[in-house]
């Protein structure tokens, strides 16, 4: 029987693991076991094995609950109240209706905290549901029936190293704490999820085990699904079923189910990513029949974070995709969206974050960018709008004429150039990329912006939008007659009497302000790309030097003191 009165699934035949341990009592030893052999603190901690395996039985209906508000909080700045509501509507459309996110935990200590809980419960969502976080402590119930909230987290450390080193207790004194936290808990009609904290440095048959068979005679007492949340809070877990106890998260799962009598639907998983495992250990845990998984978004949490929320529901769609629930609306382009709101607020993300980062549906290299440029499916595994993002490219040295291609076709909005004529044989992408290599060949370390492509594109957008043959010969007559003669203030003036009826102004004096700053323009364009075409200089007067020589000298001369600080108007 389960912790709710059901019956458990069956132990398959052959698992030579299980151990029938029956009912445990708390082995009360008088000194900490550190599993020095496992964690020696000089050293890495290592990785054993045993070679005994125990059986692979997927969660019947896998589950995500959030600690963004929790531990990811305990991350980073303080969330302000209007954040949290936010980011709490877009863990409800991530999620849908039917509940992949099925739960959120909120400290409740500070009035902003409960303040937060009480405008995300106005929301009225049905998921993910509102749960708290407190201390063992009786006195902190009050919290959670002020908020009105029907479960809470509860922190009951599990390791010797919690329970000796922090709480200076023996492992029966700490369990008579918890046990008396949990059932102050069913006395104010809250449902109790214990939280073994450091469950991954714990003695799995002399405390663990003990402990959460207590829980499930209380809930079959009480008929209250009182939960279990195993935490590998130093990320020391591993996802292989051949290692010992207590790091191996398929031993874990199966203990805590099959020898301590817990339901699928009562057992959670936290796990942080000290070792670049928190993903892999936490899909493991889904896969040997843990219920929910604990994660937080952008893996916000302490040290090194949590698993990341979202690829857990990209995970979610990759191994159960199969059989998700009808009106289970999850929406995986929100993941964007998500990455989008914390960049509003300062949050830095790292570019190469898979998912989320502006690097992660990007290539640099000419022949990714060729094949992209050909079909999405040759380099993208899917498609990037499936999670809120676009495919992009990078300009540097590595990008050729297939990565200037595909960065024209990816911008054609914003650069109104048809992609029609677009090949890497097109004279104008010839071009393009001369000025790149020239960049490189002179030293440049840093990619090429797109504001700067941009206005390379700019400069061969008329070429870019003809045939290849009709820009070869463009391209060749504007080369005769690229380079304007203009070096100095002199050569500028010049320049301006000789098409002021064009431009449609006066005549300006010599001394005019105006002069000087279109001498800066014009080596500006030199500097960047070699020369300049009579339009450019033209179309660079009328946008930004035409008010100004519409005055005379000292009108202009005053408001450029009184309007700039330098640079362009």
């Amino acid at each position: 029987m389960n912790g709710t009165g059901s019956t458990t699934r069956k132990v398959p035949d052959g698992c030579k693991f299980h151990r029938n341990v029956g009912k445990l009592d708390v082995t009360n030893v008088t000194e900490a076991n550190k599993f020095l052999e496992l964690f020696p603190f000089n050293e890495p901690p290592r990785i054993s094995f045993d070679w005994k395996t125990v059986p692979f039985l997927p969660a019947e209906e896998p589950l995500i609950t959030d600690t963004t508000f929790r531990d990811g909080q305990q991350a980073r700045p303080p969330y302000a109240v209007k954040d949290i509501v936010e980011i709490y509507k877009l863990l409800h459309e991530l999620g849908g209706s039917g509940g992949l996110i099925r739960q959120s935990e909120f400290f409740l200590y500070r009035d902003p905290e409960r303040e937060a809980v009480a405008k995300c419960l106005e929301l009225g969502y049905a998921y993910p549901e509102v749960t708290g976080w407190i201390r063992a402590v009786p006195e902190d119930f009050q919290f959670v029936k002020d908020a009105g909230l029907k479960e809470t987290g509860i922190l009951t450390s599990a390791s010797d190293y919690h329970i000796f080193l922090k709480l200076a207790r023996t492992r029966k004194e700490a369990l008579e704490l918890y046990l008396s936290v949990v059932d102050a808990a069913l006395e104010n009609g809250v449902i109790p999820r214990c939280h073994f904290e450091d469950v991954t440095r714990a003695d799995i048959y002399g405390f663990i085990v003990p402990f959460a068979q207590k829980l499930m005679e209380r809930a079959q007492e009480t008929k209250v699904p009182i939960k279990i949340r195993l935490c590998d809070t130093l990320g020391v877990g591993t996802f292989e079923p051949r290692a010992v106890l207590p790091i191996s998260v398929p031993k874990l799962m199966h203990v805590l189910q099959y020898e301590a009598g817990v339901p699928s639907k009562q057992l959670e998983w936290h796990g942080h990513n000290d070792f670049h495992r928190a993903l892999a250990n936490a899909v493991t845990a889904w896969l040997y029949g843990c219920g929910a998984v604990n994660a937080s978004l952008l893996s916000f949490g302490e040290r090194t974070g949590n698993t990341h929320l979202e690829a857990l529901a990209v995970e979610y769609f990759r191994i159960f995709g199969g059989r998700i629930r009808p009106g289970n609306d999850i929406r995986l382009e929100v993941i964007g969206e998500i990455a989008e709101y914390y960049k509003r607020m300062g949050a830095q993300i790292p570019s190469n974050t898979p998912l989320q980062g502006s690097n992660a549906f990007a290539t640099s290299a000419g022949l990714h960018a060729d094949g992209l440029f050909k079909n999405k499916t040759v380099y993208f595994s899917f498609d990037p709008e499936i999670v809120g993002s676009q495919p992009s490219i990078t300009i540097s040295q590595t990008s050729g004429t297939g990565g200037i291609v595909l960065w024209l076709q990816l911008h054609r909005d914003e650069t109104g150039i048809p992609i029609t004529n677009l090949a890497k044989e097109h004279p104008a992408v010839k071009k393009m990329l001369d000025w790149v290599t020239a960049q490189y060949t002179d030293g440049r370390t840093t990619t090429i912006s797109d504001q700067e492509v941009f206005a390379l594109a700019m400069q061969y957008r008329d070429a870019l939008c003809m045939s290849k043959e009709a820009a070869e010969t463009y391209l060749l007559s504007l080369e005769a007659n690229a380079q304007l003669p203009i070096k100095t203030e002199q050569d500028v003036h010049s320049f301006l009497v000789q098409h002021s009826a064009e431009l449609e102004f006066p005549e300006p004096p010599e001394n005019h302000p105006a002069v000087r700053l279109i001498l800066d323009f014009v080596n500006n364009k030199l500097q960047h790309y070699g020369s300049i075409s009579k339009d450019i200089l033209l179309q660079g007067i009328r946008e930004e030097y035409l008010d100004l020589l519409q005055m005379d000298a000292k009108t202009a001369a005053e408001w450029l003191v009184s309007n700039r600080s330098g640079g362009g108007i």
